[in-house]
């Protein structure tokens, strides 16, 4: 399996994305001595159903690739790749479609107004493509069914939408998974 410069994964929950991610984390580590990978990690533990989620995660993430540091950020996520972005240092975001949800409805409140949402997907694009070591970035592809009810909803599918498209159109590789199995969209690598 070979790392590109940046690789969007996209599929649909348990599509084995994120365990793609952590595959291509091993590999890296394992490639030489001096690699290092961080997971961030832009889940937050709203309830105890996704507390033990996190906690479920974490455990499973720590015995599959030991070497695997984890970062916690929500929402400042482009400042965050650009802080710690280095040749040798692989970075893991999982997942986009977390901090979108973050941006456009947080537990606390209201959620920025769009425009506000699509300036920070612009500078989310922007840390991608100046990033001077390589990504991963993983999300979830939501558009493939129906319809959804209420205008909320459809916003942010709408959204998630823009996001995927304009994270695809700046990583060198994009691929969808689907039953554990990847399927390459793009591969500029």
């Amino acid at each position: 399996m070979k790392l590109a410069r940046s690789e969007l994964i996209l599929g649909g929950q348990k599509s084995g994305k994120s365990r793609r991610a952590e595959l291509l984390a091993r590999a890296w580590l394992q490639a030489a001595p001096g690699h290092r990978a961080t997971l961030i990690a832009t889940a937050q533990p709203w309830d105890e159903e996704m507390r033990a989620r996190i906690e479920r995660h974490q455990l499973d993430r720590a015995r599959r690739v030991p070497g695997l540091a984890t970062l916690e950020e929500a929402l400042r996520l482009p400042e965050c790749l650009a802080e710690h972005s280095r040749p040798e240092h692989l970075l893991v975001v999982d997942c986009l479609t977390l901090w979108l949800t973050h941006l456009m409805m947080p537990a606390e409140g209201s959620g920025l107004p769009a425009e506000a949402v699509e300036s920070s997907i612009m500078k989310l694009t922007q840390s991608i493509a100046a990033a001077p070591g390589p990504l991963v970035l993983v999300g979830n592809e939501i558009g493939l069914g129906v319809i959804p009810l209420g205008r909320e909803v459809r916003a942010f599918v709408d959204m998630l939408g823009r996001l995927n498209q304009a994270v695809a159109a700046v990583c060198s590789r994009a691929t969808l998974m689907a039953a554990g199995l990847p399927l390459t969209l793009k591969d500029e690598a």
